[in-house]
């Protein structure tokens, strides 16, 4: 028995050109792409990663509903930042929205983003329960 695939898109040119989109959810798992603190094409939070934390959480909470699934049924973050000294900041913001939830999640600091405005990305992973 195969499971009906669900395309999640925000509309951006990137998607097409790159291949990608924001989520996918097969079955009860939703995969949410990486996620940065940007609305439209403005920034958000420049130069504070708490901010964009918070901003990015918020979006990856948006697409989660568009897939028919909450932070509550999030499992997993994968949180990258350009700037390790920033993990109080950035794990202050998670916990702010994953305190009760708990998900498993991975910090891990790299050279860059794809826009030198952009301190966090963050992906996650939903498992919705079955009935």
């Amino acid at each position: 028995m195969s499971s009906k695939r669900l395309n999640i898109s925000t509309g951006t040119p990137w998607e097409s050109i790159v291949g990608y989109s924001r989520a996918v959810r097969i079955g009860n798992i939703v995969e949410v792409t990486g996620t940065v603190a940007v609305d439209g094409d403005q920034p958000v939070g420049v130069g504070d990663a708490y901010a964009q934390t918070k901003f990015i959480i918020q979006k990856i909470e948006k697409v989660l509903h568009q897939a028919g699934a909450t932070l509550a049924d999030v499992v997993r973050t994968r949180i990258f930042v350009t700037d390790i000294s920033e993990w109080e900041a950035v794990g202050r913001a998670h916990g702010e929205f994953f305190a009760e939830i708990r998900p498993c999640t991975t910090m891990v600091e790299i050279s860059k983003l794809i826009s030198s405005e952009y301190l966090v990305e963050i992906e996650a992973t939903a498992i919705l329960q079955e009935d």
